[in-house]
């Protein structure tokens, strides 16, 4: 594969399992929290204490501009709280607790709680692009970001407006092209034409994070791996949280996996060999 960029190497201290051959990239999905204090830093503090240097995590900004740590439009569904975040102000947001009980973060103290962690950030809003892009810029984590967003059309306008570049992973329309075009690589006369289409459609995009299948369609099968690796793309698959699934993909050759279940993910990675 091409284009190792920083963030797809082993955070350091060196405690978790560096990216590379025999060292898939262990994600923990909205940190771990069996309590569900989902994105909080009780919850990003404990993925680490595992020993995960990658942190999955959202992002939407407020009213008055804060980057917060969050995954839905609304208060409502974890916290004691309601509304829409970017009808409200940061301050009106530290008022409520994720389950009660944990305020919800924002980027500027995640970064600085885990100086030496990586982080997965899916940007869910427009309005976030301009505060994703300020944030990186003003901690200077380039090399510790990767970009994600279901459209990528959000994920580009952030890449374009970074002074260097992150990692990124492909949205919706970029997977779907990929899934739709990746079996054409194997036609004689059309492997060429298609290879260019799809190098041009994904320059930007170093890793494909996926679901084992959408709907009733497989997304993850060998011949998808394969594929992606052809062209120099990582493979991350989310959320999985069952440990012979893990063991399922990994045999597979993904390079990544996102999941809720950190504390499963590790023993798998230790049970393989594949963790330090």
């Amino acid at each position: 594969m091409t284009g190792r960029l920083p963030y797809f190497s082993a955070a350091e201290p060196p405690s978790g399992p560096p990216a590379g051959p025999g060292r898939p990239l262990a994600m923990a999905h909205r940190g771990f929290s069996l309590a569900g204090l989902e994105n909080s830093l009780a919850a990003f503090r404990a993925a680490v204490d595992l020993g995960f240097s990658h942190l999955e995590t959202d992002v939407h900004t407020t009213s008055d501009g804060e980057l917060l740590l969050f995954h839905d439009r609304t208060l409502d569904r974890i916290t004691d709280g309601h509304g829409r975040i970017h009808d409200l102000t940061a301050d009106e947001v530290r008022r409520v607790g994720i389950r009660g009980t944990e305020p919800v973060p924002t980027f500027d103290e995640l970064v600085t709680a885990f100086p030496a962690a990586r982080f997965n950030l899916d940007v869910k809003d427009w309005r976030s692009v301009p505060s994703v892009v300020a944030a990186i810029e003003r901690h200077q984590v380039h090399d510790r970001v990767l970009i994600a967003s279901f459209s990528d059309g959000r994920r580009r306008a952030v890449l374009k407006q970074l002074s260097r570049r992150t990692a990124s992973s492909a949205g919706t329309l970029c997977n779907a092209l990929f899934l739709v075009l990746g079996p054409l690589l194997c036609v004689r006369g059309l492997e060429s034409p298609v290879r260019a289409v799809l190098q041009r459609a994904l320059r930007d995009v170093d890793a494909l994070q996926v679901p084992v299948r959408y709907r009733a369609i497989p997304v993850v099968t060998p011949a998808f791996v394969h594929r992606a690796h052809s062209l120099g793309l990582y493979v991350h698959v989310w959320t999985i949280n069952d440990p012979a699934e893990m063991h399922r993909l990994l045999d597979l050759g993904v390079d990544g996996i996102v999941s809720d279940r950190a504390d499963l993910l590790k023993e798998v990675l230790q049970a393989r060999g594949q963790w330090d």
